[in-house]
């Protein structure tokens, strides 16, 4: 049977000059560029805020949002503006989406 090797030999620093050395840190540069397929211009200077709720809470917003034929970023603009306004601050959240060929929120063909 072969000998296994010494773990405690593998395990001790080298001293010799062709160690790696640790990749020095990454720049990660500016946020999304329009040459990142992940960019979204319409999500340039904005923020996300989210928050964690019951899911009863994310259907009630979908039915909502269905219903008054939006999204739920133009519910949740609206509720943070009522927020707001409620405690004398200026209203500024607008999210205003903007739909492909100026369509509504809703999805086309699913009327019934």
């Amino acid at each position: 049977m072969a000998k296994r090797p010494d773990l405690r030999q593998a395990l001790k620093p080298r001293n010799d000059s062709s160690a790696a050395q640790p990749a020095p840190p990454q720049d990660n540069g500016p946020p999304a560029t329009p040459k990142d397929p992940h960019f979204r211009p319409s999500r340039e200077g904005k923020a996300n805020v989210t928050g964690y709720f019951h899911p009863a809470v994310k259907k009630q917003l979908r039915i909502l949002a269905a219903d008054r034929d939006t999204t739920i970023q133009d519910l949740l603009a609206e509720a943070l503006n009522d927020l707001f306004a409620k405690h004398g601050k200026p209203e500024i959240a607008s999210a205003q989406t903007q739909h492909p060929e100026g369509t509504s929120a809703s999805l086309k063909g699913r009327e019934g």
